[in-house]
């Protein structure tokens, strides 16, 4: 559910480097492939026998941490300390971009988001990870019992600037961002943060987690012996990672081989592989599940994405509103039960991937979006004049879904002007919202509107089409960083150069 500048919260494939992956398919092609005696797959031994030998092609690397310092903004509906602006009840709804006063580049210096539905993951330029929102499965990583909860605002009334119908205050431990529990010689370069769950990605490959998960049933649990796992916590079984994504209750990871692992509740085949009743809490624990050869990893709330290293991308897991690109399996038991090819998608230069619960936003190289899933709440975008002839209706006639990817062309000026759409560099999306940044770093935003979320202000209205945030704490903004979560928005930058 969230994204940075292109580069790797949705999916987001790395940089080309033909110098690395040049030297690993040279070696490749003297081990794997047809040599100069004929034989293919053996080098001789000097006894002149045949012995097999596997080169594996080194295809992501562990990303550094950032030194570019950021403001964070946050804007939507905070009733769960979402925003992290305080215990103050009127920090509850925020209808357009707000500077976050404790996430300043003087007082913390973020430079990577990761968004879940009710909680945020911030990284800063020394590797150590602060946490806010909601902590009753333990997302937050820290302790926060204890916080005092005021029962009343204060007794001259209501703020004016809120519209907040619960009068109670927040938890200060939950809703003012605080370091995550992880020890210091941990550096953490990339997080990941689902529903229930969150992840942290450290500098050596290896990932340590905390939360729970949930499935149809109820609590799923953090693994066979531990119900919730408070306090980060280093998993076992993985080495090597480069990448984290996460869904509303289950997590990807990728390996420098391209080999990916999933974990978590799988009960919409979001794992990519079939899970048996009896055996469903083998599921909390990482495996690989026959994906190969990735370079970028991407998740809905139960669905998932894989970019791969020749150019396609492969999805599977709940497709009932076409969310997963593939058009030939949304009518036959909503799901795509094993990772398969977005059709739509080959040849697009895909290079990160965002999605919500019924709908999937991919962002090509060239800076286009190709948008496909459900239309209730315009979570793709299209205006309902300019669907195109493959929208799925139901028996009504009505216009449910978009099966296919397609390109977003048009989007809206805050004045409602229709203008072509700019390039981009970075998308997020929530639960039925979507955002995305412009090259020249202004926030684009289109979905669900009715808690604030796409931050256009005190309507609290959907918005059909992507459509350009203006206000003034953003106007003078070039934003680098998006997420989104259930019912609101975050997004980081740094004013623009004089």
């Amino acid at each position: 559910m969230v994204a940075r500048k292109l580069e790797t919260n949705g999916a987001e494939m790395p940089p080309r480097k033909r110098a690395v992956n040049a030297v690993a398919l040279d070696e490749a092609a003297k081990t794997n492939g047809t040599g100069a005696n004929g034989t293919r797959g053996h080098r001789r031994t000097g006894s002149g026998l045949m012995s097999r030998r596997r080169v594996k092609q080194i295809l992501t690397t562990i990303p550094l941490i950032r030194q570019e310092k950021l403001n964070v903004y946050v804007f939507g509906t905070g009733s769960m300390a979402e925003l992290g602006l305080g215990p103050e009840a009127k920090n509850k709804e925020v209808k357009r971009p707000r500077l976050n006063p404790y996430l300043t580049v003087d007082k913390v210096g973020v430079v990577d988001i990761a968004v879940g539905g009710a909680h945020t993951l911030a990284l800063d330029s020394t590797g150590r990870l602060w946490s806010w929102g909601g902590n009753d499965m333990g997302v937050l990583g820290r302790d926060t019992s204890g916080g005092e909860v005021l029962k009343e605002i204060k007794e001259n009334g209501s703020d004016d600037d809120s519209d907040d119908d619960d009068d109670g205050d927040l938890n200060p431990k939950e809703s003012i961002p605080g370091l995550v529990d992880i020890p210091e010689s941990v550096k953490v370069v990339q997080a990941a943060a689902s529903d229930n769950m969150s992840i942290a990605l450290t500098s050596t490959g290896t990932v340590w987690a905390w939360g729970t998960f949930r499935c149809n049933e109820g609590l799923l649990g953090f693994s066979k012996d531990v119900e919730i796992q408070r306090t980060p916590t280093e998993l076992t079984g993985l080495s090597g990672i480069t990448r984290v994504a996460a869904g509303k209750d289950h997590i990807l990871a990728l390996d420098a081989h391209g080999n990916v692992y999933s974990w978590g509740n799988g009960q919409q085949f979001q794992l990519g592989r079939r899970v048996v009743e009896r055996t469903r809490m083998l599921t909390l624990m990482p495996r690989e599940f026959g994906v190969h050869d990735a370079v970028g990893l991407g998740s809905g709330e139960f669905h998932s994405f894989a970019i791969l290293s020749n150019g396609d991308v492969l999805s599977w897991g709940l497709n009932q509103f076409g969310q997963c690109g593939v058009p030939s399996h949304f009518e036959d038991g909503a799901v795509v039960s094993r990772p398969t090819v977005v059709p739509g998608l080959s040849g697009k230069n895909i290079v990160q991937i965002a999605a919500g619960e019924h709908h999937s936003v991919a962002l090509s190289r060239e800076g286009d979006l190709y948008v496909f899933g459900r239309l209730d709440s315009f979570e793709v975008g299209i205006e309902t004049s300019d669907l195109p002839a493959y929208t799925a209706k139901d028996a009504n006639g009505r216009a449910r879904f978009i099966p296919e990817p397609t390109k977003l062309t048009r989007g809206n000026e805050p004045d409602g002007d229709s203008v072509p759409l700019p390039k981009f560099t970075a998308i997020a999306c929530g639960s039925h919202h979507s955002l995305a940044i412009a090259t020249d770093g202004t926030l684009w935003s289109w979905g669900f509107g009715e808690t604030y979320q796409v931050g256009q202000g005190p309507a609290g209205e959907d918005m059909e089409v992507p459509t350009r945030i203006v206000n003034t704490a953003t106007k003078d903004v070039k934003m680098r960083l998006v997420g989104a979560g259930g019912q609101f928005s975050v997004a980081a930058g740094l004013p623009k150069p004089e």
